[in-house]
């Protein structure tokens, strides 16, 4: 029972984090611009945004996942802002300046910045918690074994798909010219500040 529990949320962490969004759309241009580990570093400040907001659903903690849901509307404000300001940021980056930036790798921003921006949809959680009550497991009335060891199937199949992508565009890193770079970091910079305007506007 227990391998099964895991292998579901593998699965599981696994397609969710292969959804297309932001998300998806920075880590390519990150490990583009600054490389593979850069990159991976911030897919797993996403995996494991997905694994908090999957051990709310997992465990049933019904006073946090209310709250977050309650408090949606600032969070996902909060949420298209960064978006904004992380694609106006993308947007205005030449390849040229990638060279200092190397040099300096700043990790735990690239964590941290995908880890907040994961967990500024709430929401999530209302798709752990059906898909969870789907498989059996969550809330207080399960085996918390049971919960604990999808979550961690959860965390660990989403970190395979960071370095999974990450492992791909690396490969093709080296045969982008700088002018290609340039427009790959125009273009995923209009689309995360397109995802930006869409979360405010969801707003209204």
């Amino acid at each position: 029972m227990d391998a099964s529990f895991f292998i579901r949320g593998l699965f599981i962490g696994l397609s969710i984090a292969a959804a297309v969004g932001p998300i998806s759309i920075l880590c390519i241009q990150r490990t583009l611009e600054r490389g593979q580990l850069y990159g991976l570093v911030s897919g797993l400040g996403a995996a494991t945004a997905d694994a908090f907001y999957g051990s709310i659903a997992a465990f049933g903690l019904t006073i946090i996942s209310t709250f977050l849901l309650n408090q949606q509307l600032w969070i996902h404000l909060l949420g298209g802002i960064f978006l904004l300001y992380l694609g106006i940021k993308t947007l205005r980056t030449r390849p040229a300046e990638r060279a200092a930036v190397a040099r300096a790798q700043n990790y735990p921003g690239a964590y941290l910045s995908t880890l907040l921006l994961t967990l500024t949809n709430p929401t999530t959680i209302l798709s752990f918690i059906a898909i969870f009550a789907g498989i059996g497991v969550g809330g207080a009335s399960k085996s918390y074994l049971a919960a604990a060891i999808v979550v961690g199937g959860v965390f660990l199949g989403s970190a395979l798909w960071w370095v999974i992508l990450t492992s791909g565009v690396s490969l093709l890193r080296k045969k982008f010219t700088p002018r290609w770079l340039l427009w790959i970091n125009r273009c995923s910079g209009i689309v995360i500040t397109l995802f930006g305007i869409f979360a405010l506007l969801s707003l209204l």
